[in-house]
């Protein structure tokens, strides 16, 4: 595992040789995704934001290894140990700067500096992710083997119950939401198309998690959800061109184009 997370960080596709089938694989296509990216990015003289992508990703697998290292050594931390890297281990800071790459020229190198630093609708996104994801699936990833969640770290050191300890969870989940909200108010850090890909992220997390864990057991709501976006196509009303419908893509991946337009 070492051996792997090294090679993230040398970012060479000849160095890959001792590495298990699956991992050279998964390592190859990696990198193959990131070329092709950046060749893309290239012809509009943006290569520039695949080095910020890249550092996330070196950034995530980091993290990803040190949150192994606590597991395999029966390691557990206290909740002000856990939460720095649980923030992290939840994939919006690599979610939030890969979403930024193929937009146009609002984004700046600014923008992912901006990210970067100190930016508090960020946290406040991986706050959101983390604690919700946590309530909604502790029980069953302490089930099958996992780090502490804040859950059982909350309740250990304060001597409180789960259902005081989900409580005080929840509050700190709406605190975060009070921060996404000032981010907003003008004049902002960044523009708003930048702003919205974090508040985005952010509404992922409440449709997965706002009812249990909809990630998990993904053949209830989420299943629906993603019907009605990809499988049925979706009515948008026009003020001028009556009711039409988007695009329908079936279960055999092929995509339909569908335009009914009624005047």
């Amino acid at each position: 595992m070492r051996h792997f997370f090294g090679l993230v960080f040398r970012w060479d596709v000849d160095a890959m040789d001792g590495l298990p089938e699956y991992m050279q694989a998964w390592y190859k296509v990696l990198l193959d995704v990131f070329d092709a990216i950046e060749n893309e990015m290239a012809k509009k003289e943006r290569s520039y934001r695949l080095v910020y992508t890249k550092e996330a990703m070196k950034k995530q697998v980091r993290v990803y290894f040190l949150e192994a290292k606590w597991f395999y050594t029966n390691y557990t931390p206290t909740l002000g140990e856990y939460m720095p890297l649980a923030l992290l281990t939840s994939g919006y800071e690599l979610s939030a700067i890969t979403s930024l790459v193929g937009m146009g020229d609002v984004v700046t190198k600014h923008a992912f500096e901006w990210l970067l630093g100190d930016c508090k609708i960020l946290k406040a996104s991986q706050i959101i992710n983390r604690l919700m994801n946590d309530v909604a699936s502790h029980q069953f990833e302490q089930k099958r083997e996992h780090v502490a969640s804040a859950v059982e770290l909350f309740m250990k050191e304060h001597g409180v119950s789960k259902q005081e300890t989900k409580k005080e969870l929840w509050k700190r989940v709406a605190d975060a939401w009070k921060d996404i909200n000032e981010a907003f108010l003008h004049p902002t850090a960044v523009q708003v198309p930048i702003l919205m890909r974090v508040l985005n992220l952010s509404r992922v997390i409440h449709v997965l998690y706002s009812d249990g864990d909809n990630y998990t057991h993904s053949r209830t709501v989420l299943r629906d959800h993603l019907t009605s976006l990809f499988v049925s196509p979706l009515p948008v009303s026009h003020p001028l061109r009556g009711t039409q419908e988007g695009t329908q893509q079936d279960y055999n991946g092929k995509r339909k184009t569908i335009l009914e337009v009624s005047v």
